[in-house]
């Protein structure tokens, strides 16, 4: 279930190269697993702008986006006070395996922030999280002081080596051994490779251009070992085991 409402801009600030971070006030009940995303609609542009949610509480949604295009560059802009039409309660979300206690949550640029959530809610339930994030360089890399305030260990790579460990995520998991389980939020190449570099099971949150959001275009279809799913319907959570790569 999904529903449409207006939403009014708290804040909405800039948090590393090209990335923002906004605060959504409105009707968040729709809003019921990590990885879910909001659809946003600007003004002028046909399509909507899905967007994933790194938080929410029972009065605001926290987003944070990248300037890519015409859309988030308009949203960049924006001011406090301004009203936002958005669709929330859309994708699956992760689930929390009740089996692993000690879970990799791993992001990937602007597939870091769904994973803030996640983190808090694994937890929350007594699991012992180890966060690694991956960025291009050291101007990109945003969450790393929020989510060590969580209290769990996180380890950053930049493919440049300006920050943290040079390389990539994979380079970091590596060096881990004591995991039993992975969540991962990122471009496609970085989810091939988790998924490749890994023996245990795990969820990954795919990213997608989207045209409605809710599984009625068929735009974002992926092919998967029981047939083409919708990314934004069927996903943008997938298990590792179902992925046709």
């Amino acid at each position: 279930m999904y529903k449409r409402d207006i939403y009014t801009i708290k804040e909405n600030k800039k948090i590393a190269k090209d990335v923002y971070y906004m605060i959504l006030e409105g009707d968040t009940s729709f809003i019921t697993a990590p990885g879910q995303f909001i659809n946003i609609q600007i003004d002028g542009l046909y399509l909507r702008r899905p967007i994933s949610i790194s938080d929410w509480d029972d009065k605001a949604i926290y987003i944070i986006y990248k300037v890519v295009g015409a859309g988030t560059e308009k949203m960049s802009e924006m001011k406090n006070g301004e009203k936002l039409d958005i669709l929330t309660g859309l994708g699956n979300g992760f689930t929390i395996m009740k089996e692993s206690d000690k879970p990799l949550v791993i992001g990937g640029g602007v597939g870091t922030p769904p994973m803030y959530n996640l983190t808090k809610q694994l937890i929350a339930q007594g699991k012992k999280p180890t966060v690694i994030l991956g960025f291009t360089s050291k101007e990109d890399v945003f969450g790393e002081e929020e989510f060590k305030a969580l209290g769990c260990p996180v380890y950053i790579t930049t493919n440049d080596g300006s920050y943290g460990t040079k390389g990539f995520v994979t380079d970091i998991i590596k060096t881990l051994s004591d995991y039993d389980y992975f969540y991962t939020c990122g471009p496609q190449p970085m989810l091939r490779a988790v998924a490749l570099s890994t023996e245990c099971s795990g969820q990954l949150s795919f990213e997608e251009r989207m045209g409605c959001g809710f599984g009625g275009c068929m735009g974002c279809s992926c092919e998967t070992l029981t047939g083409n799913k919708r990314i934004c319907k069927e996903g943008p959570i997938m298990f590792k085991e179902e992925i046709k790569w």
